[in-house]
């Protein structure tokens, strides 16, 4: 190579810009990070997997509108306009596809502009750039805000924190701190959450006497059609044997063309059990609380709920 001597010359001279061009990027010279092992925690998983993917996907099914990451797939601006139309009903002239950085920035500030007005937040921990720039903190922030806000009988889990790194660029350099983050509040039940990771014989054995009541229930109804189910959290996570109860026990066909017999995605997967959920809200059996995503992700409660709305209609 021949620009060895020039790399001499000033060894840090790349590291000097590529500071430079952070340090402009930073709100008031500061810029915050969740740290890694924060990103492990099971509560921030379960938030941002499955409360906050599955609340979007279930507010926006009616429109084929499939997210499948909270921090890459909100940046433009599209999902974040469907949902306010959604749940404030505000429709704003803007272009459905931003398709420059330009343009999508000019989407999220007019869509940013009316939420924050909605949201009457005092102190709002996102803005444009942030969620433009995939920021993973201020997009859980945002949200968190619009599920309070619009959907509060929404569970979100309870005291989710995380530590932050805050970089502050100073005219001596980048200085940085370690900070502790609320996400959602704490609303008082850490001894459930306790309980509920403790291996209590009798609730593991009304769980187990549930679980076996809703297989009979299952097989019984299945066997006409030659299915045998064994795992009730993991066959029915693909939406397939759940639909093809409904179908059952309703007695009407569901064209194939309307889902994936083999589904090989979490988006199709997602779609399956939506259509299920959906079905069984036509037939006016509401299944509380239970999204799409809690039976895709093998929640044993959600699956549980959803059978048993079949089952108190049809078991008895």
């Amino acid at each position: 190579m021949d620009g060895g001597g020039a790399m001499e010359a000033d060894p840090f001279h790349n590291a000097k810009e590529d500071e430079h061009m952070d340090a402009q990027t930073f709100k008031a010279g500061k810029m915050k990070m969740i740290q890694p092992d924060s990103l492990k925690d099971p509560k921030l998983d379960k938030l941002k997997e499955q409360v906050l993917l599955g609340w979007i996907n279930e507010s926006l099914k009616a429109e084929h509108i499939v997210v499948q990451s909270v921090e890459e797939d909100l940046y433009d601006g599209l999902v974040l306009h469907h949902l306010l139309a959604r749940f404030a009903g505000v429709h704003l002239t803007l272009e459905e596809m931003a398709l420059t950085a330009s343009a999508q920035i000019r989407k999220l500030e007019a869509v940013l502009e009316e939420l924050d007005k909605r949201l009457e937040q005092q102190d709002t921990k996102w803005e444009v750039s942030l969620i433009h720039k995939k920021d993973l903190l201020a997009t859980l922030h945002l949200l968190v805000a619009m599920v309070t806000r619009f959907q509060p009988e929404v569970e979100l889990p309870s005291n989710v924190k995380v530590q932050v790194v805050v970089l502050e660029v100073s005219r001596t350099g980048i200085q940085s701190d370690v900070q502790t983050e609320v996400l959602t509040e704490d609303r008082g039940d850490n001894a459930q959450e306790v309980s509920d990771t403790t291996d209590d014989p009798m609730e593991q054995l009304m769980e187990m006497e549930v679980k076996q009541t809703m297989l009979n229930f299952v097989n019984k109804t299945m066997a006409g059609v030659g299915l045998q189910v064994s795992d009730l959290d993991q066959q029915f996570s693909d939406g397939v044997i759940l639909l093809l109860l409904i179908g059952q026990l309703e007695g009407f066909f569901i064209p194939l063309s309307d889902f994936r017999l083999t589904p090989d995605s979490h988006e199709h997967r997602l779609h399956n059990v939506s259509l299920a959920l959906s079905l069984l809200a036509d037939l006016g059996l509401q299944v509380s609380a239970v999204q799409a995503q809690d039976v895709v992700s093998q929640d044993v409660a959600g699956t549980l709920k959803v059978l048993y709305a079949l089952f108190r209609k049809h078991g008895g």
